[in-house]
């Protein structure tokens, strides 16, 4: 395979079906690559000592998408070496151990990709319109992240 066939992709993808690791890291692979990074958001079952029975995402589908590609354009202009990029994320009921984000990276070198993963999941809980619903047992919060943009702009 020659480098002009295998050029720089990015895959997104928000559904409400189980998200997959596999596919998520196998859509980054690339011959001109020695790392692919991943980051795997999980449901947990506690939250400040309150039993978390499930999640639920909603989101902004349309506009969602189009601030997870302005992540993607920015981790090509920070890190140039980096070939694809997958951004999966789960809307809708995630049960407790399963996967609400997947984000992969690959690139010829692990720092590059181990960085823009991190950047890519930091940037994609303060900017992109997806939000997420608590379920306890016998109450729900809705999740507000701190490290969102328009959460801060009022205080």
């Amino acid at each position: 395979m020659e480098e002009s066939e295998d050029v720089p992709k990015d895959f997104i993808k928000l559904k409400s079906e189980k998200l997959s690791v596999d596919e998520v890291s196998e859509l980054v692979v690339s011959p001109y690559c020695g790392a692919v990074s991943l980051f795997i958001g999980t449901t947990r079952n506690n939250f400040e000592g309150k039993k978390v029975i499930h999640l639920e995402y909603e989101a902004y589908t349309s506009m969602a998408e189009i601030e997870i590609q302005k992540i993607c354009r920015d981790v090509r202009q920070k890190w140039p070496s980096v070939k694809h990029i997958a951004v999966h994320h789960r809307l809708g009921v995630v049960p407790i151990t399963e996967a609400s984000v997947i984000i992969a990276v690959s690139s010829p070198h692990r720092a590059e990709s181990l960085e823009a993963v991190m950047y890519c999941i930091n940037t994609l809980k303060a900017s992109v319109p997806i939000w997420k619903k608590e379920i306890y047992e016998d109450e729900y919060s809705w999740k507000e992240n701190k490290e969102c943009f328009w959460a801060n702009s009022e205080k």
